[in-house]
């Protein structure tokens, strides 16, 4: 009998769930949700070192592109979106793909995580280079797409990783680094949206975050290179660089005015004024 991987596997724990109240049921759900922060604990020396080779190739023009597939590729897709408008960084810098395209963001796409030659194709059309890093997302570490498009990656030059909820997978096979995010059974079996898919967004909040914060994006515990594009951020960017620079929030606002709220050109406006 093939070995079931532990993301598939049925624990006796939950076989009464549908029998339970609402409460119990959704404190259940807590209890296991509270243990994923140690997977993600002892993944935390691998997801450094993919951090660390993501800044060194952002630094010389590289990219972060994260590819996946299913509820792993949408949350690839999810990080990689908020990069721009958090750290200022060009949308390009870093990257979400899902297997499917963007109809898989809202829906499932019949057979793309199987397909192989889309996955490798898309690495092709992304020219790949040796200044990327390419992180494959996948809770089985089984999906043919992302393995196809990692080992595509590795081949032209990439630094690659294996974002997985599995050890020893096949994806962790054609990668460099194995990020094992090993959460055990689902509460429903096989539904990799909940541990698993926490556990990954959370590694990838790690991932992004610590690259942007080596490259300079964010100090001090803020935004300094945020682009301030809603009345909700242009307030914030006031109080960023009224914290950053010691100036006065009006001051501080009008810096920002005269610099399109562009936050980091209005530091150092006011910090070159001292």
């Amino acid at each position: 009998m093939t070995d079931i991987p532990i993301t598939e596997a049925r624990d006796a724990r939950f076989s009464a769930i549908d029998r339970l109240d609402t409460l119990t049921l959704i404190a259940l759900i807590n209890d296991e949700d509270a243990l994923v922060h140690l997977a993600v604990r002892r993944a935390l020396p691998a997801i450094a070192r993919v951090a660390d080779a993501a800044a060194a190739g952002i630094s010389r023009g590289g990219r972060l592109i994260y590819i996946g597939a299913g509820t792993s590729g949408r949350l690839g897709v999810l990080d990689a979106a908020e990069c721009s408008p958090t750290f200022g960084v060009p949308p390009e810098t870093v990257q979400g793909h899902i297997a499917g395209g963007t109809e898989a963001l809202t829906r499932s796409v019949e057979g793309a995580e199987d397909d192989a030659q889309a996955g490798a194709a898309l690495v092709g059309r992304l020219r790949v280079n040796a200044l990327d890093t390419i992180v494959g997302i996948s809770a089985s570490g089984g999906a043919r797409f992302v393995i196809a498009a990692v080992a595509r990656a590795r081949r032209d030059g990439a630094f690659t990783a294996a974002l997985t909820s599995n050890e020893h997978t096949k994806l962790a096979a054609a990668a460099e680094v194995e990020i094992a995010l090993v959460t055990g059974p689902e509460v429903i079996a096989g539904s990799t949206r909940m541990k698993c898919g926490t556990a990954q967004k959370m590694a990838l909040n790690m991932l992004s975050t610590a690259a942007m914060v080596r490259l300079g994006h964010a100090k001090g515990g803020v935004m300094t290179d945020m682009k301030a594009v809603n009345e909700k951020l242009r307030a914030r960017s006031v109080r960023i660089v009224s914290q950053v620079t010691g100036a006065a929030e009006g001051r501080a606002r009008a810096a920002l005015e005269a610099c399109g709220y562009d936050t980091a050109r209005a530091i150092r406006a006011l910090e070159g004024e001292k």
